[in-house]
């Protein structure tokens, strides 16, 4: 036996829903953030343990992801999001136009989501800051949601969010 045989076989991700929009056309209303992310939630979450709880959390994550690139987004290119399912977790992958100067930014935050003192620094953030930031939201998603995020930066000038959520496992 291989050492290939050995090891488990991860389940695809089947894709559900997507969709693009210029970027420019996104940045103009800030409420795009919560249209897209309610539209969105309402439509993956039908066939869900509890669809009207699926909807809130993953709405409520999506809404926060959005905004993350609303505030650092260029208004040059695309912005897309695609929501993928395996089992009991949802995979956002949001991509995204980012200036280069701010890439080292997602680099290090997505890098602090999975740091163990993330559940100290998040609630240091909250109890200081007076709107979060974009890094926080993201600590934010990995504790209050069980977020697992990575990065991905294979086609400049955008970058992808990737983020996994369990959210069926979620006890409210």
């Amino acid at each position: 036996m291989n050492l290939a045989e050995k090891e488990p076989v991860e389940a695809a991700f089947e894709p559900l829903l997507q969709f693009e929009m210029e970027m420019g056309a996104f940045l103009s209303d800030w409420q795009h953030c919560d249209q897209v992310s309610s539209f969105m939630a309402r439509m993956i979450s039908h066939n869900r343990t509890d669809p009207v709880r699926h909807s809130n959390f993953f709405s409520s994550a999506l809404n926060e992801l959005l905004e993350v690139s609303f505030r650092g987004g260029s208004p040059d290119g695309q912005i897309g999001c695609a929501v993928y399912r395996q089992g009991a977790k949802e995979r956002v992958k949001l991509t995204f136009p980012c200036p280069p100067g701010q890439r080292q930014f997602y680099r290090e935050a997505v890098s602090k989501t999975r740091r163990g003192n993330a559940y100290a620094r998040y609630l240091d953030a909250i109890s200081t800051d007076l709107a979060p930031s974009r890094d926080v939201v993201l600590l934010e998603l990995a504790i209050n949601f069980d977020a697992d995020i990575r990065l991905e930066e294979s086609d400049p000038p955008s970058i992808t969010l990737v983020v996994d959520l369990p959210l069926e496992g979620i006890v409210s």
